[in-house]
């Protein structure tokens, strides 16, 4: 995505809000003739299989509440928000507020996360429980903000185009929100947070297969929740995926992580935005167990120059070359040593390779838009933001070589079967809007409803 509301999350906290708030739908409301399709096939008698959208990070709705432990940095942050009623529940993500400078910082160190080393997890910092609701309604992804549907829409073009295709939400059309700061972990590290969010989908899934009349599901999921898809996939029997899940669609997902996560962890991505303290949003970034998730994967990435260092002294460590396959090196060279332990032990056994997901899938990417391949640091080291910026074929957010991931990692397994359509010049967060993307995904979806078998509801 372009920014962290449609992207996989990629980008940086704040900031992101007002990458969101720059986009345009491309094309809202006007439908799509393929929908017509599926409408006229639906009312000529047709089952539909039930769609579960899953949105990429920061792309819905978080709420949060403050306690007793919760310790202002200041003053603003001690009386901001004022919350009246809903237990002292109030949306931390997306509120427009935090745009303003002083509400940024509250924002930012509200959004934290802390690693537990003695747990081996993450966890909210002190004074912040978090949660999201209506999980398994399409509400809190739609928009961002309900009271600025104008510019916070993220989902609510593609579920409105699966309604004028007949879908209709709570029967066969449905949200699957988490909270997306948090992750997950290679097999034996616990992962709460992320661990929960897929027992949730799973039984979400397998409920939407039961009030269906058995006709297993199909995922629609966007760039940081196509991984938990497929991990949700990989981690499930192959009887369960046969009887649950008809297809995998996916769109924007950063299989091998983006090179643009290694700008926003060495010197902050403020995309350009003027008045935003990169720094600060480097800090909150860096928290987010997702966002190491993110980082290129060495299986995707290999030995490939991808950040170099001229700094002769203090942050970056001397002249140095980073490639995925050093990422520990790198992490303790921007000055984030406690984000090294999490990285090498939980993620990077995670992403060491592709699991197939034992369904068909199709990927939908966008091509041809500039995105970061390359960055290099000058003599003041990572506290500056990069002298020198290569940029190569993508989404915009996401690297060509991680998009089409895939192809290679499966390309020797026969029995699993993936599509991937190029759509040229189509933005990460762009494809949620795009008409061309839009047709695609009602393509997929007509042809697996109209060769619906009889299913008998276990």
């Amino acid at each position: 995505m372009e920014g962290r509301p449609s992207l996989l999350a990629l980008a940086p906290a704040a900031v992101t809000v007002l990458v969101m708030l720059s986009l345009s739908c491309s094309w809202c409301g006007d439908g799509v003739s393929a929908a017509r399709v599926v409408a006229a096939a639906a009312d000529a008698g047709a089952e539909r299989h039930p769609v579960v959208l899953i949105p990429g990070a920061g792309g819905n709705q978080l709420e949060a509440r403050l306690t007793d432990e919760y310790r202002p940095c200041t003053l603003a942050c001690r009386v901001w928000p004022l919350v009246r009623g809903r237990g002292g529940w109030f949306r931390l993500w997306f509120d427009p507020s935090v745009l303003l400078a002083p509400l940024t910082r509250c924002f930012a160190e509200r959004m934290m996360l802390r690693y537990d080393a003695g747990a081996d997890d993450f966890r909210n910092a002190p004074g912040v429980e978090t949660r999201v609701s209506d999980f398994g309604s399409t509400s809190t992804l739609r928009y961002l903000d309900p009271n600025l549907k104008l510019l916070t829409g993220y989902m609510n073009t593609l579920a409105s185009t699966l309604e004028t295709a007949g879908y209709e939400e709570g029967r066969d059309l449905f949200g699957a929100p988490y909270d997306f700061r948090y992750g997950l972990a290679a097999p034996g590290h616990p992962s709460a947070v992320g661990t929960a969010y897929l027992q949730r989908l799973r039984l979400l899934v397998e409920s939407a297969r039961a009030a269906n009349g058995g006709r297993p599901a199909v995922l629609v999921a966007h760039s940081l929740g196509g991984l938990f898809a497929l991990q949700l996939l990989a981690r499930s029997p192959p009887a369960w995926r046969a009887a649950n899940v008809a297809r995998l669609v996916t769109l924007s997902a950063p299989w091998g992580g983006s090179v643009q996560e290694m700008l926003t962890f060495a010197s902050g991505n403020t995309l350009g935005v003027p008045f935003v303290d990169a720094s600060l949003i480097r800090d909150e970034q860096r928290t987010s167990e997702s966002n190491l998730w993110l980082l290129p994967a060495p299986g995707v990435f290999g030995n490939t120059t991808l950040v170099v260092s001229r700094a002769r002294g203090g942050g970056g460590g001397g002249d140095r070359s980073y490639s995925a396959k050093n990422m520990t090196q790198f992490l303790r060279d921007i000055g984030f040593e406690e984000g090294v332990e999490p990285y090498r032990a939980r993620i990077r056994p995670l992403v060491e390779a592709l699991p197939e997901p034992g369904v068909p899938v199709t990927c939908l990417v966008g091509t041809g838009v500039d995105t970061v391949e390359s960055l290099v640091y000058g003599d003041g080291g990572f506290d500056e933001p990069p002298e020198e910026v290569v940029y190569g074929d993508g989404d915009g957010t996401v690297n060509l070589a991680s998009l089409v991931a895939p192809i290679r990692a499966w390309s020797d397994s026969p029995a699993q079967v993936v599509e991937v359509v190029e759509l040229p010049k189509v933005s990460h967060s762009g494809i949620l809007n795009d008409k061309s993307a839009l047709e695609q995904i009602i393509r997929i979806i007509d042809s697996i409803n109209l060769n619906s078998t009889s299913y008998q509801t276990s």
